[in-house]
């Protein structure tokens, strides 16, 4: 990334920062800024978070210590929508095939899916997808079945659903989770 992308990379992440100071209490810009100048690979996966209309944002620190960046954009990021949930759903499509699939997605801009309780802990901050749907993290024993899970925030709930992984629509996509 050029010095100037990420210098107003930067800009963009820490204006936003200031913004919602109600997601990330008790995490100073200066230790994320240091964080991510220090790796240029989080500052690629931001830059594609960003691109793709995701409004990135602090919203924590991990266990063992690592600041969380997620999705904030109210409404599942609309570049990322209309996707299935992994390469096995896309591949078992036999027509209409949508563009890509929420894993190979995420996997491409180095970031991964929310889990369930990370959703319902990032809707604790804020109110997102009262209109969309994102795909979560599905475990093993439901993706095996062929099932994949998605979230939303509807009359004042969050709701976890199941679809077929191969299923796609306009108003689903997914939100992604970085770790630096």
């Amino acid at each position: 990334m050029k010095t100037k992308e990420r210098d107003e990379l930067l800009q963009v992440l820490k204006a936003r920062y200031e913004k919602n100071m109600h997601r990330h209490k008790g995490i100073a810009w200066a230790d994320v800024q240091a964080r991510l100048e220090n790796n240029p690979a989080a500052l690629k996966s931001l830059h594609a978070m960003e691109a793709s209309g995701g409004e990135p944002d602090v919203i924590g620190k991990d266990e063992s210590g690592h600041v969380v960046i997620c999705d904030c954009s109210a409404e599942s990021p609309a570049s990322r929508r209309s996707v299935c949930y992994d390469q096995e759903a896309l591949d078992s499509r036999k027509e209409n095939k949508p563009k890509s699939s929420a894993m190979e997605m995420a996997g491409e801009m180095g970031i991964d899916l929310l889990t369930e309780e990370q959703y319902r802990d990032l809707q604790a901050l804020d109110v997102f997808d009262t209109k969309t749907s994102s795909w979560i993290e599905t475990p093993r024993d439901v993706r095996g079945l062929g099932g994949a899970l998605f979230c939303d925030r509807r009359y004042g709930r969050v709701f976890v659903y199941h679809n077929g992984a191969q299923s796609y629509y306009a108003a689903r996509g997914f939100r992604g989770l970085l770790r630096v």
